[in-house]
This record gives structure tokens, C-alpha cells and sequence, in this order.
């Protein structure tokens, strides 16, 4: 097995040594590890990992390996709610009759305050059933079941995307940089938005300034630089990262990519459904290291052109209510977040990876594209030519 692990680590591109690998070994004829599989796993990345753009391809090769032993702990849980009531047992299987015969609530404020009252009266494991927090179920409380507006605990995955309050931390993926496959075209598409400029120290010969000083000068050379003609524009991206985006990763991958190319001025921050009053850099450090929204709108002036990357797939109240942030309680609504956006940086489009057809699916891809006046633009290579002359007025 930890040869096999060695051999797919090299054949995904980290560059793993003979030398690192003879040291896990070592390590682990030691003793350390403990035979547990989250201390083996940072034993194994700490050895292994020489940089940190390679951490998201070990954890992939980690999980393809050691699937089926016992999960990694990355962080806490935070529900009180008993494992065992969670477990799976089985996916609920509902024709599209019956799920249209389920019914929500009755909003936000019923929605969370019947939780409440389900976790004072509940007493034991639940599965199956339209009232109780547990599986299999028609409830808007608990994991493998189907309602189109509930509260997911205890399911690893999105299912229906339909859930409003999500209690499974994630460990979401940085971006590749390094991705360059199909992302030719898109820079083509990119330069659409170029406004060329010289600043900074003089290194390049100017020709024409050069010759004709030379003339003024009766023949005695007069050499003449000017500093380089650069892509001005200043750019500021938004990747909507987890989830549904899971899907999307190739995509945002190589229009990242082109766009760092493309752009020497460029900033990059992630966020997870809906703009709220924090955004990250990293995902790893996502909840010790993330940046202050109105830090950002006071970091950046306006004549930065904003592009939001996200499939805007969630739930209407993650936009619309306080509070409605899947992972957190959040005191303004995430419309207030994105209207201060747009109100300091006017030249900004959304680019959105599901097909178009697809939007009208999502009553959110609709709040967010009339936010914007219609400037939501498919991620393609003609949605990405027509963000690009939206802003370049």
C-alpha cells in the first residue's frame, strides 16, 4: 500500500524523492503516527509535500489510497447532534411526484425556529419520516433525504442544493495557477480588456525617439529608453469555491490561469456562495486567516474592474436574508455586500459556469443577475467576450 501511495504521488506530478519516502518509513517504524490515520496523514504530508501548491493533488492521491479507513478530522465538528442518529443507511429515492408533494415550512424565521424546537423535543435517532432531524426522511432537518428548503446536518455532500443552513464544516481547494491546458483561447477572450501603458523605470529602446535625436544630434548616436508597455488594467477576482463549484474546478482553473498571464495587476480572493463581510486568500486557512470585506472595498480603489466567478446555485435566503450564510450568522445580507461592491467598483460583470439555460433553475441566479443589471455572463469563451466589453467603456 505505501508503495502504491509513493508510485500515484509521482505519477500526479508532486515531486516525491526516494529519500522522502525511505524517511516515512522510517518515521513510522519509529512509532510516530500512533497508527492513527489523521496523524499518519500530516506524518505523510509534512514529509512528502515540499509546497503548498501540491497540497490539494496529495490530498486527492491520500483519499484514492487510504479510502475506507477512518476519516480525517481536519476540523471540529460543531453540531451537537448525535453521530449515530446520522449515520447513512441509504438514499432516499422519491420520484419528482413525490417530491413536489413535499412542502417547506414557511420561511426563514418558521424554518429555524421549528430546529429549535426539534432539538429540545428529539430524544433519540430518527430515520425516515417528514417531522424529525435524521435520514432518509422528508424533513427539512438531517442528511439523505429530499425538502427543497432545509437545514443539511450530518451529510458530507450537497445532494438537491437546496439546503439553507449548512452544519458540516468544509475544506475547500485553492485554485491551480498552473493549469494551461484550453486556457489559450481564453486569454484571447481577455484581451478584449487591455488599456496599454508605460510606467515604472525605462528598460526598453524606443526607436523612434531614438533616431530622431540622433538626426537632431548631426549624426552623433543618442540612445533614448522608455519603461515597458504593460496591460493597465487593474483587475479584482472573486471565486465562488465548494459545493456545487466542485464541478466547476477545471474551468475556474484555466480562467485563472489565462487571467494572471493576461493581468499584471491582478488580486484574487475566495468566498463560498455569497459575498458576506469576510473574504480569504487561502482555503486551507480560511477560518484563521480571512480579510475584511470593507478592508477589501478600502484597499482597492474603484478604478479596479471586479469579476465574480460563481454558479450563484443557492438558496434564495443566502442572498436576501441576514443570517442565510450556510456556514455562519451573518448580520447583513449578502445583497448589501454585493450592492457595496458594485457601488465602488461600477465596471463588474458575474460570470457564471452552469450553462445558461440552466439559470432559470435557480430563483438565486436570478436575484444576483438582476443585482448586477444583467451583467451575469456564462463562462464560456463567448460569455467571457462580452464581460470584457461591458467593462472596457
Amino acid at each position: 500500500m505505501f508503495t502504491q501511495f509513493f508510485l500515484e504521488l509521482r505519477r500526479s506530478d508532486i515531486p516525491v524523492t526516494l529519500r522522502e519516502y525511505l524517511d516515512l518509513i522510517d518515521a513510522l517504524d519509529k512509532g510516530l503516527g500512533h497508527y492513527q490515520v489523521d496523524e499518519f496523514y500530516y506524518l505523510a504530508r509534512s514529509l512528502l509535500v515540499k509546497d503548498e501548491r501540491h497540497i490539494d493533488r496529495f490530498d486527492l492521491v491520500f483519499g484514492h489510497i487510504f479510502r475506507g479507513l477512518e476519516p480525517l478530522n481536519f476540523e471540529e465538528d460543531f453540531s451537537e447532534i448525535p453521530e449515530e442518529w446520522l449515520k447513512k443507511m441509504g438514499e432516499l429515492s422519491l420520484t419528482d411526484e413525490e417530491k413536489a408533494q413535499i412542502e417547506a415550512l414557511g420561511g426563514w424565521e418558521k424554518l429555524m425556529e421549528t430546529l429549535r424546537q426539534r432539538l429540545e423535543e428529539q430524544k433519540g435517532r430518527h430515520q425516515g419520516g417528514n417531522k424529525w432531524i435524521g435520514t432518509q426522511g422528508k424533513s427539512p432537518f438531517g442528511a439523505q433525504g429530499y425538502n427543497p428548503e432545509g437545514v443539511r446536518i450530518g451529510q458530507e455532500k450537497n445532494r438537491n442544493f437546496s439546503a439553507v443552513k449548512v452544519w458540516d464544516k468544509r475544506i475547500f481547494r485553492d485554485l491551480d495557477s498552473d493549469v494551461e491546458l484550453g486556457t489559450r483561447n481564453i486569454k484571447m477572450a481577455l484581451r478584449r480588456l487591455r488599456q496599454f501603458a508605460r510606467e515604472g523605470a525605462p528598460e526598453e529602446l524606443d526607436i523612434e525617439d531614438t533616431i530622431s535625436s540622433t538626426a537632431r544630434n548631426g549624426g552623433w548616436l543618442d540612445i533614448k529608453m522608455v519603461p515597458e508597455r504593460h496591460n493597465a488594467v487593474k483587475i479584482l477576482l472573486l471565486f465562488d469555491v465548494g459545493g456545487s463549484m466542485d464541478s466547476h474546478v477545471r474551468n475556474c482553473e484555466e480562467l485563472f490561469s489565462a487571467a494572471r498571464t493576461e493581468f499584471k495587476n491582478l488580486e484574487y480572493y475566495y468566498f463560498h456562495n455569497c459575498i458576506y463581510e469576510s473574504v480569504w486568500r487561502e482555503n486551507r486557512r480560511r477560518q484563521s486567516r480571512r480579510i475584511s470585506t470593507w478592508d477589501l472595498l478600502h484597499t482597492y480603489p474603484s478604478d479596479y474592474k471586479l469579476i465574480i466567478v460563481g454558479d450563484a446555485a443557492m438558496s434564495p435566503y443566502e442572498i436576501v436574508y441576514p443570517g442565510g450564510s450556510v456556514e455562519h450568522w451573518n448580520e447583513e445580507a449578502g445583497d448589501v455586500w454585493i450592492k457595496r461592491l458594485l457601488r465602488t467598483y461600477p465596471n463588474a460583470c458575474w460570470l457564471n459556469p452552469l450553462p445558461k439555460d440552466r439559470w432559470r433553475y435557480f430563483p438565486s441566479a436570478g436575484i444576483i443577475s438582476e443585482i448586477f443589471d444583467g451583467r451575469m455572463f456564462p463562462l464560456t469563451l463567448d460569455g467571457i467576450e462580452s464581460s470584457m466589453r461591458s467593462m472596457s467603456h
